[in-house]
């Protein structure tokens, strides 16, 4: 699916997504991915949905932001309750969503200017 928005200033924005990739701003990318507004992170963890640990939400948790959204890929799935201790740490919540809706939620979050980033389980 092609996504787009009016206007983004230069922010990254999800462009289209489909079976295993994403793209932002144009650019395709099939590896795991966090995006905020000003930057990317390729690879911010080569973890699959089943080998997701602590420290893999614990980078997403350093980020800032104040929304984080965790896509989980083509289905919605809930990470390990264990997991989430680094995001509750630095008093940080997290919205979990499948892959189209966290890109979806994602552009609309950062065209309303909020500090927000995403990880994406691609892989």
């Amino acid at each position: 699916m092609k996504l787009q928005l009016e206007k983004t200033d230069g922010l990254n924005t999800f462009t289209a997504y489909g079976e295993g990739y994403v793209s932002v701003n144009g650019v395709r990318h099939n590896c795991n991915l966090a995006v905020l507004p000003d930057r990317l992170l390729p690879n911010w963890t080569q973890a699959t949905f089943e080998t997701l640990c602590a420290a893999d939400l614990e980078l997403l948790a350093s980020l800032d932001a104040e929304i984080i959204l965790l896509g989980t890929g083509n289905q919605l799935r809930f990470p390990n309750p264990e997991l989430l201790r680094p995001l509750v740490q630095a008093q940080k919540g997290l919205e979990v969503m499948d892959l189209p809706a966290a890109c979806r939620t994602y552009n609309i979050l950062m065209g309303e200017g909020r500090k927000v980033a995403v990880g994406l389980l691609l892989v």
